[in-house]
């Protein structure tokens, strides 16, 4: 999270009230303001607010910062050791967030009604996508600045409203709250003068007492606006605003619906194909718009969008004819495979300065490739002059070390002397222009971020350069990994270290992709199941600590070589293993101890531990790393008495090999639902496996984690059958009436199993769940859609947010490790950031 700021030092220490511990005006001058430790592209123009969360204290960094080159730190921690900063400007403030709130409270006051019109938008959904689309119908209208992507929270927010500067004349922000006394803040911060509700529904209920207090808290934005837009078709949310507006009489409210009592009256909404003809009456005057959407969400977007432009007053022909050309709000980076090994990073329906250095934080995670490449329009509607725009643009891409540039518009175009100290560059005029000139063989083994403006139809580009695999696609969210992760850290103690396992190609979602984000996010140690995945990472660039779980003489070369760390579970394998690093001239080569509790797998049995002391007391080849064990049991409550064995003779066997070695090492036994169900068993280590992937068979956990994957298909031919015809090999399928047949592009080569055979599984198609009929083919499978609307090309979700993991599993009488596992890797991947 970093902004370009124009405040010295000397300034923001003033505006925050803060006082100086250190001092040294040759770093004064400042270009960035930084929250996240990882994504500082110049550390001497940048300063560094610390804050501290239940997740993690910035504030345990600011030495590695101060190494990396930091000199500006603003920090709410009076134990930093000040003295090993001693080069550093040190702002000392009572709240951090506090102090970053009020200095974005500072810039906003910069800037007058007559300078900037903002508009605040605020409820339950919605409010990216009204943003978005206010943004697409007033960008020939405003210089406009809006919210990065859905950045609306007490953090958010500030960093929104920072990007203001004296060339934009409309600002768009949303607001977004958990709990109550946030919203004030927020409005000190943005305050709107033209405020939009775009409806109330369950987001964040936990976190109120009722739907009433959400409201009015939600309300707060608005104490000093002019203008409220909202929909009063909902007779909770107007009736709130009508006593919010008792106490504040300068607020307009502009009420929308099909009571004839509202502002602007809904007379009619015709829905035809993929089209809404939507007619209102404003003032007595009929008017009439189209959207490219039937949807009852899309319409009530597009309407708050309508309302706002009656109030700026550019409800004109003009501006309500680009209704019609609203597109679909793009709010992920999608990581893809590519053509000629090469992985594409799809980010081609926006395009600003804020948004580019987003996309280059998510590319430079990216390590599998040494070549990184950007294709980048024009960024249009900047407000800022082209020649310094692309200054600033050609600086920020040396600093995140681009390999390939690849500029594609007109204003680009002309700025190309700015780019030349880039290593590569081509410049192009428009996209067809690219796509005419470029010779698609010259991008191989690269990682290639997409970034353009809408109006470019960069998703030309992305498709010649995706791999061509068919229509079944497992997509993976990779900020519900992040999220998952959290709320597993949440129940550590602070100085329990984390081990993640990434083994079977990452539970079937990709080893690479979730090391690289698990590596980004600071987990302690991955594991994997055997070298072959370990050397993979290594080479994709993995720097973690990796623990193989099964490692044979055959693979002991390899294991070194990559500096991968065995699991030590027999008698035998320490021994070959010993030998092997004797040979190779080896000491003190890190490796992990099994001790089998009473799983009975592998591992040292506790009648073997003293035998196991006396071989490694003296072995110099290795050095114990970590000791460890599995719970056979953790998340059955009647099977606690033997978890609690286990633990016992766990800390037994330990107690005997720490007196025997006179090191420290770690000690793990919790596993996932463990980690929940028996944290007095978190001891210094963790091990967490499915629960990443949102999966915990502890009711209270599963609670609070996200779906992480979804598996779709889509229907390759609808066919209409007789009673009494069959369907599928073996004849096992006979209908009864008149059916309706979809084929979907899924069989049990892509890891759907037999076992969901004549009716067994189920699949949603348009969120309703249809059944399997017949046997599972190879490479297909047919559902009985029956009384649903179903055509050729349609979606169909296998497993997902709506139709969770479990159920399908449970269909199959199976686990949901089986499901996740099995899928197989003809299945597309494609990993997305929100």
């Amino acid at each position: 999270m970093n902004v370009v700021i124009h405040y010295t030092i000397e300034e923001i220490a003033k505006i925050c009230k803060g006082k100086w511990k250190n001092r040294n005006p040759s770093f004064s001058q400042l270009s960035y303001l930084s929250l996240d430790t990882r994504k500082i592209s110049y550390p001497q123009e940048t300063v560094f607010f610390a804050i501290r969360n239940k997740m993690r204290n910035a504030n345990f960094f600011l030495e590695t910062l101060y190494n990396k080159g930091v000199r500006n730190l603003v920090t709410d921690d009076q134990n930093v050791d000040f003295a090993q900063l001693k080069e550093a400007n040190i702002v000392l403030v009572k709240n951090t967030v506090a102090a970053f709130q009020q200095l974005a409270i500072f810039h906003r006051n910069r800037f007058s009604k007559d300078q900037l019109n903002v508009i605040g938008i605020t409820g339950s959904n919605g409010k990216t996508i009204v943003k978005e689309w206010l943004n697409q119908l007033l960008e020939k209208e405003f210089s406009i600045v809006r919210s990065p992507k859905s950045f609306n929270s007490q953090i958010g927010v500030p960093l929104s409203v920072l990007n203001i500067a004296s060339s934009n004349n409309l600002a768009i922000f949303e607001a977004g709250i958990s709990q109550p006394g946030e919203m004030k803040n927020l409005d000190k911060i943005i305050q709107p003068q033209i405020g939009i509700f775009t409806n109330i529904g369950n987001a964040h209920d936990e976190g109120f007492k009722n739907t009433q207090q959400k409201i009015r808290e939600k309300l707060l934005l608005f104490t000093n606006s002019n203008h409220l837009i909202f929909c009063s078709d909902d007779e909770r949310l107007a009736s709130e605003i009508r006593l919010f507006r008792k106490k504040h009489n300068q607020l307009k409210v502009f009420s929308w619906g099909r009571k004839s009592s509202n502002t602007l009256r809904i007379k009619e909404i015709k829905k035809e194909n993929s089209l809404s003809l939507i007619e209102v009456i404003y003032k007595g005057k009929k008017f009439r718009i189209q959207i490219p959407f039937t949807d009852e969400a899309s319409v009530q977007n597009a309407v708050h969008c309508w309302c706002a432009l009656f109030i700026l007053q550019k409800n004109t022909e003009t501006v309500r004819r680009h209704f019609t050309s609203l597109y679909p709000i793009e709010m992920r980076l999608e990581l893809k495979s590519g053509i000629n090994r090469c992985d594409i990073i799809n980010d081609s329906y926006s395009n600003d300065f804020y948004s580019l250095g987003i996309a280059l934080d998510f590319l430079h995670q990216q390590k599998r490739h040494k070549y990184h490449t950007l294709i980048l329009s024009d960024i249009v509607q900047s407000g800022v002059e082209p020649e310094k725009l692309y200054k600033d643009i050609a600086s920020l891409l040396q600093q995140k070390n681009i390999d390939k540039f690849y500029g594609v518009g007109a204003d680009i175009f002309s700025q190309q002397k700015v780019f030349e100290g880039l290593n590569s560059t081509s410049f192009f005029k428009s996209t067809d222009d690219f796509l005419k000139n470029i010779f698609i063989s010259g991008f191989h083994d690269e990682t290639i971020l997409i970034k353009g403006a809408r109006q470019f139809e960069f998703e030309k580009i992305s498709h010649i350069l995706e791999q061509k695999v068919h229509q079944t696609v497992l997509s993976i969210n990779l900020n519900s990994i992040v999220h998952n992760l959290k709320q597993y850290k949440e129940k550590l103690k602070p100085s329990t270290k984390i081990m993640v396992m990434v083994k079977a190609f990452g539970y079937g979602s990709g080893s690479y992709e979730i090391a690289s984000v698990l590596e980004y996010n600071k987990v302690d140690y991955l594991a994997v199941a055997y070298a072959d995945e370990g050397i993979e990472l290594r080479k994709a660039g993995i720097t973690l600590p990796i623990m193989v779980m099964n490692t044979d003489n055959s693979s002991f070369d390899s294991v070194v070589n990559y500096n991968l760390e065995p699991e030590i579970f027999s008698f035998n394998l320490l021994k070959d293993f010993t030998e092997f690093l004797s040979k190779s001239e080896i000491e003190n080569y890190p490796v992990h101890l099994k001790i089998d509790t009473g799983m009975h797998r592998l591992g040292f049995m506790e009648n073997e531990i003293s035998f196991l002391c006396k071989k490694i007391s003296s072995n110099k080849f290795i050095k114990i790393k970590s000791v460890f064990s599995h719970l056979a049991a953790s998340e059955d409550p009647a099977e606690d008495p033997f978890t609690l064995l286990q633990f016992t003779i766990f800390k037994s066997c330990c107690t005997k090999i720490e007196k025997t070695l006179n090191y420290a090492f770690d000690k793990h036994i919790d596993n996932t639902t463990g980690i929940s169900r028996h944290p007095e068993m978190q001891l210094n280590m963790v091990r967490l496996g499915i629960g990443l992937y949102g999966i915990d068979s502890n009711k209270e956990m599963q609670k609070k984690l996200k779906n992480v994957s979804t598996l779709t298909t889509t229907i390759s031919q609808i066919k209409k059958i007789k009673a009494g015809e069959t369907v599928g090999y073996g004849r096992k399928a006979t209908v009864e009436k008149d059916s309706v047949i979809a084929v979907v592009r899924i069989g049990y080569a892509d890891g759907y199993s037999r076992r969901f055979g004549n009716g067994n599984g189920k699949m949603l198609v348009k969120n309703k769940l249809v059944p399997v009929i017949g046997n599972i083919c190879m490479d297909m499978t047919m559902l009985d859609v029956t009384g649903i609307k179903a055509k050729e090309g349609d979606e169909v979700i296998v497993f997902g947010e709506l139709l969770s993991l479990q159920s399908v599993a449970h269909w199959a009488e199976t686990i949901p490790y089986e499901i996740m596992t099995s899928i197989s890797q003809r299945v597309k991947r494609i990993y997305f950031e929100e």
